[in-house]
């Protein structure tokens, strides 16, 4: 009988990503995959380390499932992932909690490595590589509406606050062919949406292919079905592919494109590579470019050195944008890289004040951006019941907005729908169903 394998994914979509391709990967191998914890005999925890927040919450799981596998001796307990690459000597050597460790580039060797854990030693694969991108392994995917496709791994940005160029290693690109037959294997299944994955997906090359072409390649592959991306620099942002985004009906209008700071001085310090002149400017072009796109964004608050000038720059640039949604976090010190040697010397209680005003300031933002779509009507992609209730349905707009509406027997999961909003918070919008969005209205077309 096959060893079942269980798998809890943390942090980023390209984890969740990574997590499909060591399912799938495992199952070429024998293994199956276990819908719960207590029927596993492998475990795996898939990690984060961009924050030191996200590192605590896998040492605090860890702590837990020590206490299972005294009681189940014979279970495998493996860290997959960024806090492989980092953490590896304290997670084996000196804690001696895991059985194995493999990082981002060796999942290929995963087999191997459960091979020499199940006979008694350390399983340890953690080198970097220059060019695995796991092109040739299809991902594990249940069937659904949605699916996650990295296109290309590693960064060779080098922010001073991110650990991602050492625990992901350097930019290299899947082959613009293996990701179009992978969605259209995705359209035969019936998945209507795909969102591109790369820590900067701007600088995806291959050969005379860049990213614009790949998207535009992706798009024209089934015009049913949504195409998102994610993460863009603002720094390699094209006009070449804000167009793309334009021409093509079924790219989302919704660009995820963090700002850091408003600030120069910390935007330097940042190595961002870009100033807020330039980034405004990016924006103000998008929007000619692409009527109704939407914006979210990354906010980090204290950054070392930042003062009471730099936060109240920051603001101000959100209060230009004005963001349709934004990722906030306080600055967290990463070992390893170039910030890290700087002093951490703006204080935690000044850091989360800050946070909680640029929190403050983005909720008000939303909500009014919200109320403005209060009277219209949207297109959306119904992804199931609502959280709260199963007389609703939840769905999204392609400009990213969770669409909450009654069920009606008309309707199904997968379903384009044309919904008009009669109330709105911050997150949500709220309204009525009005039709079914018809195949010969030209499905996903950019929205009304």
């Amino acid at each position: 009988m096959s060893s079942k394998v269980y798998i809890e994914t943390y942090g980023c979509q390209m984890n969740f990503a990574d997590t499909e391709i060591v399912l799938g990967i495992l199952k070429n191998n024998g293994y199956s995959v276990a819908k719960s914890l207590e029927e596993a005999d492998v475990v795996l925890l898939n990690t984060c380390s961009i924050r030191d927040n996200a590192e605590q919450r896998i040492y605090g799981r860890l702590g837990n499932l020590k206490n299972y596998k005294n009681q189940k001796p014979d279970l495998l307990l493996g860290i997959l992932g960024c806090m492989a690459e980092r953490l590896r000597k304290d997670l084996i050597e000196e804690k001696k909690i895991v059985d194995l460790v493999v990082g981002p580039d060796e999942y290929r060797r995963l087999p191997e490595y459960l091979d020499i854990a199940f006979s008694g030693d350390k399983g340890i694969g953690v080198r970097l590589s220059r060019t695995e991108t796991y092109d040739d392994i299809e991902p594990y995917r249940e069937d659904g509406l949605s699916a996650w496709i990295s296109v290309m791994r590693g960064c060779d940005k080098f922010c001073t606050f991110c650990v991602v160029p050492f625990t992901r290693g350097r930019e290299r690109s899947r082959s613009l062919q293996s990701i179009v037959q992978e969605v259209e294997n995705l359209s035969l299944r019936g998945f209507k949406e795909v969102t591109l994955l790369g820590q900067n997906v701007n600088s995806y090359r291959d050969g005379e292919n860049d990213f614009a072409d790949l998207l535009e390649a992706v798009a024209k592959v089934d015009r049913n079905m949504r195409i998102r991306f994610t993460t863009s620099h603002p720094q390699d942002m094209s006009d070449k592919l804000l167009f793309t985004i334009a021409e093509n009906p079924n790219v989302c209008n919704y660009i995820h494109l963090p700002v850091q700071s408003g600030s120069n001085r910390i935007l330097e310090l940042m190595n961002r590579t870009y100033t807020v002149e330039h980034y405004l400017n990016l924006i103000e072009k998008a929007r000619k470019i692409i009527p109704g796109v939407s914006f979210s964004t990354d906010i980090i608050a204290g950054f070392p050195t930042e003062t009471w000038e730099d936060h109240l720059a920051t603001l101000e640039v959100m209060k230009t944008v004005r963001y349709d949604g934004a990722y906030m976090f306080k600055y967290s010190p990463r070992e390893g890289t170039k910030a890290y040697k700087m002093r951490d010397d703006v204080p935690d209680d000044i850091k989360t004040k800050r946070l909680q005003e640029i929190i403050d300031l983005q909720q008000t933002i939303s909500y009014e951006k919200n109320q403005e779509l209060i009277g219209k009507e949207e297109i959306v992609l119904v992804e199931g019941f609502s959280r709260k209730s199963e007389k609703f349905f939840s769905g999204r707009t392609d400009t990213n907005k969770v669409v909450v509406f009654p069920i009606n027997d008309s309707v199904s999961v997968g379903d384009y729908v044309k919904i008009k909003i009669n109330r709105a918070t911050s997150a949500t919008l709220f309204g009525d169903y009005i039709e079914q969005y018809q195949q010969k209205d030209s499905l996903v077309l950019k929205c009304l």
